[in-house]
């Protein structure tokens, strides 16, 4: 299945294919047709026959857009975030914002975070 496919690969599937989602997303608008989806799962080695192919589209495009975005994608293979992995991200999303604004930007988000 594709699911099992993808978790024998692991984060480095997941990461490589966000960082690739927002690369050919042109218009910047976080979503993706289903022929750029096709092919993203085609750059990262992840082609199924093409009816698997439509019964994953549908569980994706549940809203009939026919477009997904990366979140979709995300909580399709994964499913929602426990309650403690969501404490979790609110906990640090408070200390990013931390003048309360409702968003983070990257100058607050140096300020918390080293890459070293």
């Amino acid at each position: 299945t594709f699911r099992g496919t993808l978790s024998k690969r692991g984060v480095r599937v997941i990461t490589g294919l966000g960082k690739y989602f927002r690369q050919i997303d042109k218009n910047r608008n976080g979503f993706l047709s289903q022929a750029a989806f096709k092919e993203a799962l085609k750059v990262f080695h992840l082609e199924m026959p093409e009816g698997d192919f439509e019964s994953l589209w549908l569980v994706l495009d549940d809203n009939k857009s026919d477009q997904v975005d990366y979140g979709e994608f995300i909580r399709a293979i994964f499913g929602e975030m426990n309650e403690y992995r969501k404490a979790f991200v609110r906990k640090a999303y408070m200390k990013l914002d931390f003048n309360k604004t409702g968003s983070v930007s990257m100058v607050d988000v140096r300020k918390c975070y080293c890459a070293k």
